[in-house]
C-alpha cells in the first residue's frame, strides 16, 4: 500500500564550512546586504594607534612653539596612515573573499600598520622615516600579493588593471626610499612627488577597467573610519582633561573646553552622517574624488583632538602659547572639517541657497571664535551645535513644503 502524502524534505542540517582556500575573484557591485567584515573592523582599529601617535606629536610640536613644522610633519605622516588604509579598503571592497590566505595576508598588513605607528614619533622629532618606511614596505608587499593573486583569476582588462596596481604599489614603495636616504631638506619634496604618484596609481590602473568596489560598502567603510577618528579625538581630549585636573584641579578653566569639545565632536558626527552618501558614488571618477578628499576630513578630525589637548595645556599654564594661538589649534581644523564635509558630502543633498550656506557660514563663524580668548572652544562648539539645529530646521521646512505641494497636486 502506497501513501499519497508527499514525503517531508530532508533537513538541511548545519551549514557546511566554506573552503579554506578560494579563488580571489571580483565581487558584484550590486551585491545585496554588503557590510564591513570583522576583519575590516580589526584592521581599522589598529590604525587608532598610528593616529594617536600622530596626534601626540602634533600636540608637542604646537605646544613648544613649532606649529609650522608640526603641521607639515603631521600632514606627511597622516597621509601615510590614510593612504595605507585607503589602499586596503578599496581592494577589500572589490575582492574580499575571506579565505585563509586573504586573512593571513591582511594580518601581515596589520603588523605593518603597527610598525608604522612605532615610527611616527621618530618621523616627527628626528625626521627619521626608516621605521615608517619598513612598516609601509610590509603593508605594500602584502597588498601587491593580494593584487597578484587577483590577477591569477582575472582576464583581459581586469587582469591588466590588477597587474598595474601590483606594479604601481611596488614601484612607489621604492620611491619612498627617498625619505630614508636623501638629506632632510629634500624630504618634503620627495613626499610631495611621491604623494602625487601614489594617487595617480588607481587612476592609471583603472583607466580601461573599473574594479567592482561596492558603493554602500565603501560609504560604510569611510563612515566607520570617521567614527574611529572622532572617537580618538574624544579619547585624547578626555586624557588631557583628566591629566590637567589631577595636576591642577582647574575645573573652572577646563569645563568650557571639555563642553565645547564635546559639542564640536557631536556636531561633526551629525553633519557627516546626515546624508546617505552611497547614492552619490555612481562612478569611479566621482568616487575617487570623494575618497581622496577624505584625507582632509580624517586629518582635520584627528587634529581637533590635538587642538583640544593644546587648549587644555594652555588653560592650566603648561604651555607658553597665547590663548588665541591655542584656540586656533581647535578652530582651524574644525573649520577645515566643516568645509571638507560640505564640499564632498553635504552640498549634493542641499536644496536652496539657505541650506547650502549653513556649513560655509558656520566655518567662518568658527574661525571668528578664535579671538574670544578662554571661551573660544565653547563658543565654537555652540556655533557648530547651532549649525546642526539650523540644518535640521531648514530640512524639516523643505520636507513639509514638498508634502504640502504633493497633497495639493490633483491626481492624474
Amino acid at each position: 500500500m502506497t501513501s499519497s502524502s508527499t514525503p517531508a524534505p530532508a533537513s538541511p542540517g548545519p551549514p557546511r564550512p566554506s573552503s579554506p582556500v578560494k579563488r580571489l575573484t571580483a565581487r558584484g557591485r550590486n551585491e545585496a546586504h554588503r557590510v564591513s567584515s570583522p576583519l575590516e573592523l580589526l584592521f581599522d582599529l589598529c590604525f587608532v594607534v598610528a593616529i594617536a601617535q600622530a596626534g601626540v606629536q602634533l600636540v608637542h610640536a604646537v605646544g613648544t612653539g613649532h606649529p609650522g613644522t608640526g603641521v607639515l610633519d603631521y600632514a606627511m605622516l597622516f597621509f601615510a596612515i590614510w593612504w595605507a588604509w585607503m589602499n586596503f579598503s578599496w581592494f577589500a571592497s572589490a575582492y574580499d573573499n575571506d579565505d585563509v590566505p586573504y586573512r593571513v595576508v591582511t594580518l601581515v598588513q596589520i603588523a605593518g600598520v603597527l610598525v608604522l605607528a612605532a615610527g611616527v614619533s621618530q618621523g616627527f622629532r628626528q625626521h627619521e622615516f626608516l621605521a615608517v618606511w619598513l612598516g609601509y614596505a610590509i603593508m605594500r608587499v602584502a597588498m601587491a600579493t593580494q593584487w597578484l593573486r587577483a590577477a591569477r583569476t582575472a582576464a583581459g582588462a581586469e587582469r591588466q588593471a590588477t597587474l598595474r596596481y601590483a606594479c604601481g604599489v611596488l614601484l612607489c614603495q621604492v620611491g619612498w626610499l627617498g625619505l630614508v636616504v636623501l638629506p632632510q631638506p629634500a624630504r618634503p619634496w620627495v613626499f610631495l612627488v611621491m604623494a602625487v604618484l601614489e594617487m595617480c596609481v588607481p587612476l592609471f590602473a583603472e583607466r580601461n577597467h573599473e574594479t567592482s568596489w561596492h558603493p554602500h560598502h565603501i560609504a560604510e567603510r569611510y563612515g566607520l573610519f570617521t567614527i574611529i577618528v572622532l572617537g580618538e579625538t574624544i579619547s585624547a581630549a578626555t586624557v588631557a582633561v583628566k591629566s590637567a585636573v589631577d595636576r591642577h584641579s582647574a575645573l573652572g578653566e577646563l569645563l568650557p573646553i571639555a563642553g565645547g569639545g564635546l559639542l564640536i565632536v557631536f556636531s561633526a558626527w551629525w553633519i557627516y552622517f546626515v546624508v546617505p552618501i552611497h547614492g552619490h558614488l555612481r562612478s569611479s571618477k566621482r568616487a575617487f574624488l570623494w575618497g581622496y578628499g577624505h584625507y582632509l576630513i580624517f586629518a582635520s578630525a584627528a587634529a581637533i583632538g590635538a587642538g583640544l589637548e593644546v587648549s587644555v595645556e594652555q588653560a592650566v599654564g603648561s604651555s607658553h602659547l597665547s590663548a588665541t594661538a591655542a584656540s586656533a589649534a581647535v578652530t582651524l581644523p574644525t573649520a577645515l572639517y566643516l568645509l571638507a564635509v560640505w564640499a564632498l558630502h553635504a552640498r549634493h543633498f542641499k536644496v536652496g541657497l539657505a541650506q547650502q550656506l549653513v556649513l560655509p557660514v558656520t566655518a567662518l563663524l568658527v574661525l571668528c571664535c578664535t579671538f574670544l580668548g578662554d571661551r573660544a572652544v565653547l563658543a565654537a562648539g555652540l556655533v557648530c551645535a547651532a549649525a546642526v539645529a539650523a540644518g535640521v530646521t531648514l530640512t524639516a521646512r523643505t520636507v513639509r513644503a514638498e508634502r504640502a505641494a504633493t497633497a495639493t497636486t490633483p491626481a492624474g
